[in-house]
């Protein structure tokens, strides 16, 4: 099917450390979604912010200009698609 996005990442219970999205270009968004069933939080550090990032939840983030994490969580199975 015709997409606007590269490439597709699929990530399944695994923390994400710190990063910038090197393959992003600045001037667009990334998204985020998270499936599962955890309790995970999305970290933007540049930014001092915590987000609830529970099941369902999408985020579109200029990931190569905010540093962003997803740090360990207690409970759940966790997977991302970005």
């Amino acid at each position: 099917w015709p997409s606007i996005y590269v490439s597709i990442d699929v990530i399944v219970n695994q923390e994400t450390p710190p990063h910038l999205d090197k393959a992003s270009a600045p001037s667009l968004l990334d998204l985020l979604v998270s499936l599962g069933t955890h309790d995970a939080q999305f970290h933007v550090s540049d930014l001092g912010s915590i987000f609830g990032y529970q099941p369902g939840t999408m985020i579109y983030l200029a990931g190569k200009l905010l540093c962003h994490s997803v740090p360990k969580w207690e409970n759940g199975e966790r997977i991302a698609l970005a």
